[in-house]
């Protein structure tokens, strides 16, 4: 992480940069080994798939619509505390999803999914933003980045081959074990600061900065590229394991489609990182990555074998972490350290509202037109998303950074 090199910038900043990472792939490392688990055990309990994408839109809801305030109480009272209380909320959740049996427990197992989601995940991007640099910011969110794709890669996979070894129901208890002992770690070394206000004397009102982002068409144009590509995340996330299934996949193979795609996109963050802090204008990798993402959601409307979805799954890795490690990088520079929480805030609540959406929208189209056409649907609603982005941040002056000693 050439921590050497980083010390004479702020001596602090490559050990906290090392509980983000640590922090983080615990947390969706454990939380991520129900993804290829989930549907199919709610499949094989009678429930169809319109029940499952809808049970998905209410933990995507949830994580959005809390994730704007629950930002802002971060920035208020603190990172520590929002993010250990997030971790802890998962911990129960995946417990309770070992009792459960029915739709109406499914649904309310997944709006407290959401609401530790929402907890834990705009309050841990504050933090790494609070402690970097201007000149680290795109490096900082590839290895955070890194670190949460490769416990979203891992994480399936895992808990892919543990159901297809042992049953759905140990697949649980062994994720919210995990996340238990991440809550810990995240209490007992994660500092208690308020980093992006430590300099200020007077908090400003939160209606003014609310207001104030608003106006702000760059930052509006990062989170509509983002709502766009988290649409076809969740078409991903939800239908993928249904749609491999239907063609002949077994759930660890499933599984296995699902850590292509993780750690592709964990390994691309960390050079791409770098790239963006190397690039004049970071919105020009954002475009190129949404196309790519546009060209591999087609792909799997074609895909009939398990090689096909692993092509196009890595396709879809490096097309989200050049697009996203870009636009979270664009959103610390759009706007100052009093409406950080908010703005990462905002951003989490369009990555969720995106999936929502797409679960929610999806599971009954699918019914009607299948999954190939889903998957196609899914590509040309990210075809004006990135055109709007881009009119919106054309004015924008990149951030001058200053050369790494």
């Amino acid at each position: 992480m050439e921590v050497s090199k980083i010390k004479s910038t702020s001596p602090s900043y490559g050990m906290l940069m090392l509980i983000s990472c640590g922090a983080a792939f615990g947390c969706y490392f454990s939380s991520n080994m129900q993804l290829p688990v989930v549907p199919l055990y709610a499949k094989s309990l009678g429930i169809n798939t319109a029940q499952i994408g809808f049970f998905y839109s209410v933990f995507f809801l949830i994580a959005g619509f809390l994730s704007l305030p629950l930002g802002i109480v971060s920035d208020r009272l603190g990172r520590k505390l929002l993010a250990s209380l997030g971790v802890l909320v998962l911990s129960c959740t995946s417990f309770m999803l070992y009792f459960s049996n029915t739709f109406i427990q499914f649904l309310w197992i997944y709006l407290f999914i959401g609401i530790g989601v929402a907890a834990f995940g705009p309050t841990m991007m504050s933090f790494v933003a609070d402690i970097s640099p201007a000149s680290h910011l795109g490096r900082s969110y590839g290895w955070y980045t890194t670190a949460i794709y490769c416990g979203m890669s891992l994480g399936p996979a895992t808990g892919g081959f543990v159901a297809q070894a042992t049953g759905f129901h140990p697949v649980f208890l062994l994720s919210g074990t995990l996340l238990f002992l991440n809550f810990w770690i995240v209490i007992f070394f994660l500092p208690r600061t308020r980093l992006g206000l430590k300099t200020q004397s007077k908090k400003p009102k939160t209606t003014t900065l609310f207001g104030q982002l608003l106006k702000n068409r760059p930052l509006m144009g990062c989170w509509l590229v983002t709502l766009g590509g988290c649409f076809g995340l969740g078409m991903f996330i939800t239908f993928i394991p249904l749609h491999a299934h239907n063609q002949g996949l077994n759930v660890g193979q499933i599984g296995l489609v699902f850590f292509s795609q993780g750690l592709t996109n964990a390994l691309s963050r960390i050079p791409l990182g770098y790239l963006s802090d190397k690039v004049a204008d970071r919105k020009i990798l954002v475009v190129f990555g949404i196309i790519g993402f546009i060209i591999a959601m087609a792909g799997f409307g074609v895909s009939r074998t398990q090689g096909h979805f692993m092509v196009f799954a890595i396709a879809l890795g490096i097309s989200m972490a050049l697009a996203f490690t870009s636009v979270g990088a664009l959103i610390a520079e759009t706007v100052d350290s009093k409406s950080r929480g908010l703005a990462m805030g905002g951003y989490n609540t369009c990555i969720y509202f995106g999936m929502m959406l797409s679960s929610v929208l999806m599971g009954s189209i699918i019914q009607i037109i299948g999954f190939d056409y889903g998957f196609y649907l899914t590509a040309a609603v990210n075809i004006p998303s990135i055109v709007i982005f881009y009119l919106f941040m054309r004015n924008f002056p990149p951030i001058k950074k200053e050369p790494v000693r």
